[in-house]
């Protein structure tokens, strides 16, 4: 019998305890989806004003997002890649070895979704993320109308911290370890600022009305530039909504992706009657 190696027992040991306490099942249902309830700021491609009904089946979100630790993981595993552009900038976490329990940043939308397939599983389409991060709310944030780095990791326009005369990160200019704020009802972190997060979508300003409304959660086969959602460490308060809609091309070229990170989600397996 072919012996297993401690490296293997690690492997075998960590993705039993990232797949029984790290994942948050989002029950299947509809919810409005898009511009929230008596907000001014919405731009076109958020859709009608209280969001429009789109139902989302059941599936399974990460609780946290990706980590330096998670991901550096699965470099050493040989399944992904370090950022390419990583080292062009002091806010990629991964170059900087107190940041292991941050978001890891600075990944291509390929990266992330390596990472994602890595563990069985895919990034999160952009309904489902929108419900997750709704947690069953209609207000701009789940918490209300109003954010500031009490609830978020951000730029609030007033937090200072550590670093003169900087608003980013809260003062930190820089990422939060996850989980810093606390978890919305669904028991998910970070759905909100700290690290903006790839979605699997492609972008059009249409999407919403035109094909997740109708069913199809993919959304268009092609498009420029790939969804991310949930502001980050560096945006204003408007960036964080849960109705807005930033757009990225999928690779970084010549800058670093330092707002943005990732979680992962699972189907749900189909019960047989």
């Amino acid at each position: 019998m072919k012996k297993i190696g401690l490296t293997a027992i690690m492997l075998l040991f960590y993705f039993s305890q990232i797949n029984a306490e790290e994942y948050v099942l989002i029950p299947a249902g509809a919810f409005q989806m898009g511009c929230s309830v008596n907000d001014d700021d919405c731009a076109s491609d958020e859709g009608q004003s209280g969001g429009i009904s789109v139902f989302v089946p059941a599936f399974k979100l990460s609780k946290y997002e990706v980590t330096v630790d998670q991901y550096q993981a699965c470099i050493d595993a040989g399944k992904c890649k370090p950022p390419e552009n990583s080292k062009l900038t002091e806010y990629c976490n991964i170059t900087v070895k107190e940041r292991s329990q941050h978001p890891m940043n600075c990944v291509d939308w390929a990266d992330a979704n390596s990472y994602c397939q890595w563990q069985k599983a895919r990034l999160p389409y952009e309904a489902e993320w929108e419900k997750a991060a709704r947690a069953q709310t209609s207000s701009r944030y789940p918490w209300g109308q109003k954010v500031s780095c009490k609830q978020a990791i951000l730029d609030d326009g007033v937090t200072k911290g550590s670093v003169a005369d900087e608003g980013d990160g809260c003062g930190e200019d820089r990422t939060w370890k996850i989980a810093s704020r606390a978890k919305n009802a669904y028991g998910l972190y970070d759905m909100h600022g700290n690290a903006g997060e790839w979605t699997a979508n492609w972008y059009t300003a249409d999407a919403i009305p035109n094909y997740y409304a109708k069913g199809n959660l993919t959304g268009p086969d092609s498009s420029p530039r790939r969804v991310v959602r949930g502001g980050s460490w560096d945006e204003n308060k408007l960036n964080l909504r849960s109705s807005f809609r930033n757009v990225k091309p999928p690779v970084s070229g010549r800058y670093a992706y330092g707002s943005i990170g990732f979680r992962c989600a699972m189907n749900i397996p189909l019960k047989l009657k």
